[in-house]
């Protein structure tokens, strides 16, 4: 099962900002909001830098060549998380939802990541 059903592009649920400038560099953050199989409403965020050096390097294209990099990037990490987390992002709206998948054919469950917590590695055991 696919985990991203949206009737547009993942990209055009992004929204995209740049904070003040420092002698560091520029920092720039993309967004996706989404709403929680609870109803509450969450997001999820990529940032990336661009550094004096780096722009420099890059011409007057640098903040446009980082930010399709930057896309592409966040892009998988939000179909990753969703695989590892058994969830599916869909909806009609101006902001999709996620929800768990349907059982699979085994007829467990999948636990997402706001289930029941991982235990700390001195809890598990070390025996198979």
């Amino acid at each position: 099962m696919a985990s991203i059903d949206l009737p547009r592009a993942l990209q055009d649920y992004f929204s995209f900002a740049e904070t003040t400038a420092t002698r560091g560099g520029r920092r720039f953050s993309i967004t996706l909001p989404y709403v929680r199989p609870d109803g509450l409403l969450d997001k999820v965020q990529w940032w990336y830098h661009l550094s004096p050096a780096k722009e420099k390097a890059l011409g007057e294209s640098a903040p446009h060549i980082l930010r399709v990099e930057a896309i592409a990037r966040f892009t998988v990490h939000i179909e990753r998380w969703l695989q590892n987390t058994a969830h599916v992002m869909y909806g009609d709206g101006a902001i999709p939802q996620v929800r768990l998948q349907e059982q699979r054919a085994t007829g467990s469950q999948p636990l997402g990541w706001w289930s029941q917590p991982t235990p700390p590695l001195w809890r598990r055991s070390l025996k198979p």
